[in-house]
């Protein structure tokens, strides 16, 4: 089935947002600054997991507090965003306080991706709630393999390691390369240690749509961030009333393979995590692929609006949803 034009799985979002491309500076200057970047994160991984827990957390949750209040442009992204995924009920007090939790939620993620693996596999399981396994089960009793899309909410990496669990093995998922490459190894083989397979969005030695639709025809499982399309190849879909473009990758994988796509949203709990798996979004039926496809990310872009308005506070997007929605302007623009 070719007939869905520039819908490719390799769209999908990376596995951790704020983990960008950097572009490269084949000069001096540029490869110290990528080692740099390198040594800081190694220093900084180091540090946290060496941390008594409450102090970590302290301690990132005093940051994220110092990002609201130093109002950079992703802060105000997010402010303008979180306005929208309230349907502009909020005043500006309210508005302003639901960023600062946004941002102490969004530290928080950090903190425990740092930490996830000297928190071990036990603590995660007994502190996760999970919501809608009999989707999950159904798919599995069937034999199909299994698509699941989430949006940048609560901690998808914890969600990882109940899911490895409950797989009794590795699932499949994609994200950006990252410059230098020793920092992106680095990242690879956390999740690694987690149990997730990794698929570069670039640069590796096969496309990764390939990889995932094999990976899928022998009944396995991937997972997707896609609430934000970094490609050129999304799809439009309405999110939370204002039209987006999500990657199309989740569906078309589904449709190719007979898997299962299952959209799920997580939040987080006073002192562990909740992940909601909703029933399969169909991408089967009448009508082309380039029509069908479409219609199933609507499907799943309608679950991640009921979702993240339940907890927006814990929906991580700092980059740009809406091409109608730029950042908010900074606290003394806006009186």
């Amino acid at each position: 089935m070719t007939d869905a034009p520039g819908v490719d799985a390799a769209t999908a979002s990376p596995s951790a947002p704020g983990l960008r491309l950097v572009p490269g500076d084949p000069g001096l200057r540029g490869r110290a600054a990528a080692r740099l970047t390198d040594l800081g994160y190694a220093a900084g991984w180091s540090a946290v997991q060496a941390l008594p827990e409450p102090v970590a957390r302290g301690a990132f949750d005093a940051a994220g507090r110092w990002a609201a209040a130093r109002e950079g442009r992703g802060v105000r992204q997010l402010r303008a965003n979180l306005r929208v995924a309230t349907g502009g009920r909020l005043d500006e007090a309210a508005l302003e306080e639901l960023t600062v939790r946004g941002l102490r939620s969004y530290a928080r993620y950090w903190q425990e991706a740092f930490r996830l693996p000297r928190l071990g596999v036990r603590r995660i399981l007994d502190g996760t709630e999970l919501v809608g396994r009999e989707h999950l089960e159904a798919a599995r009793d069937q034999g199909r393999g299994l698509v699941v899309a989430l949006p940048h909410s609560g901690n998808w990496d914890a969600a990882g390691v109940w899911l490895v669990d409950w797989l009794g093995g590795p699932f499949m998922t994609v994200a950006e390369r990252l410059r230098p490459e020793s920092l992106y190894r680095r990242f690879l083989e956390y999740r690694e240690t987690l149990g997730m397979r990794v698929v570069p969005l670039t640069g590796g030695p096969r496309p990764g749509s390939a990889v995932l639709r094999e990976w899928l025809e022998t009944g396995g499982s991937i997972c997707l961030l896609v609430d934000r399309d970094l490609g050129s190849g999304g799809v439009p879909v309405d999110f939370f009333g204002r039209r987006a473009t999500m990657p199309g990758g989740p569906a078309l994988l589904a449709a190719q393979t007979g898997a299962a796509l299952h959209p799920a949203v997580s939040h987080f709990t006073q002192d562990g995590w909740r992940h909601v798996v909703h029933p399969e979004v169909p991408v089967d039926g009448p009508g082309r692929l380039r029509e069908r496809v479409p219609t199933a990310m609507q499907g799943v872009a309608d679950t991640f609006t009921a979702g993240i308005a339940e907890h927006p506070e814990d929906w991580h997007v700092l980059g740009r949803i809406w091409d109608d929605v730029p950042p908010d302007p900074p606290r003394q623009e806006r009186g």
